[in-house]
Order: structure tokens, then C-alpha cells, then sequence
């Protein structure tokens, strides 16, 4: 199930960011960002935020938000993160499907992922499979931790039935 954050989820959802945050390979946030800031982040700042739950407990949770302003307001962003143990059952895939129905519905024509990393080859996989494309690749535009600079991929997709 798949439902609207909640400000009694601010602990799961925390629970779900810090490893992630503090691995600092998938996402461009410092690893040292407080609790605060990231709920700031991903809870206050975005234009909504869910959480998957599965039996009860939380294993997923999304954000959307407007992507640029003005002529590009109608373009949303997305951020995604699945707990370790939910993993590889469908839950980023549901969010992501999920997330595209809720953007249309917020007014949102296009969805881009700003800042996927190219080593975060299941990420790719999936949102190519979902129907994105690659816009554009920033050449060694992030410093993991273990891979040294690697690429990180602008993806779109059209969401709207109308025609640009």
C-alpha cells in the first residue's frame, strides 16, 4: 500500500534515509546531513511525499516536487528509496508507477530524474524499463566512495496524453 507521508511517519521514514545519506554512494546529499535537514529535505520541501508499507511497517517512501520554475513548472522530480530488506520485490517499481499517476494528477505533464547514477545500475535498469530515457549524461559528475567520478544520467519521460 502506498499512501500519503504522515508527520508520525518522520521516524520510519528517517530510519530509511540515514543508511542511504550515510552510505553516500546512490544519492547527492552530504553524508553527514542531519536528521533534520534531510526531513526537510524529503518530508517539508517536496510538493508530496508517500510511504510503502507492507504489513504494517515502512519500507519505501517517494517525494515529488516541481523540478525548475516557470516555463518548466509542468516538469516534477522524484526521489526513491526502499529499505534494504524490501528490496527486489517491487516496491521501487510500484512507487515509481504510482508517482507517475500522482504527478499527472498534481498538474504535472513530464517527470526527469536530474542525477542518476550510472553505477547505480538497477536504478537504470528500472526506470528505462518504465519507459524513461536518457537526456543527457554529466561526465564524472559524482565522487563515490568507492568507484572514484562516475556519471550521473539526466532520464524523462512524458507523462500527459496530450501532445506537446
Amino acid at each position: 500500500m502506498i499512501r500519503p507521508a504522515r508527520a508520525s511517519d518522520r521516524a520510519a521514514i528517517w530510519a530509511l534515509l540515514e543508511p542511504v545519506f550515510r552510505a553516500g554512494d546512490t544519492y547527492a546529499v552530504d553524508p553527514d546531513i542531519s536528521r533534520d535537514d534531510a526531513l526537510n529535505m524529503w518530508i517539508d520541501a517536496p510538493k508530496a511525499t508517500f510511504v510503502a508499507e507492507h504489513d504494517g511497517a515502512i519500507v519505501g517512501t517517494y517525494y515529488i516536487k516541481t523540478n525548475q520554475n516557470g516555463g518548466g513548472a509542468h516538469v516534477c522530480n522524484c526521489g526513491y528509496i526502499v529499505g534494504p530488506a524490501a528490496r527486489g520485490q517491487g516496491i521501487a517499481k510500484s512507487m515509481c508507477l504510482h508517482s507517475q499517476e500522482k504527478a499527472l494528477n498534481l498538474g504535472y505533464l513530464s517527470m526527469q530524474f536530474n542525477f542518476v547514477l550510472e553505477s547505480n545500475a538497477d536504478a537504470v535498469h528500472l526506470w528505462t524499463k518504465l519507459g524513461f530515457s536518457i537526456a543527457g549524461r554529466l561526465q564524472k559528475a559524482f565522487k563515490h566512495p568507492q568507484l572514484g567520478f562516475v556519471d550521473a544520467l539526466v532520464m524523462t519521460k512524458w507523462l500527459s496524453r496530450e501532445i506537446p
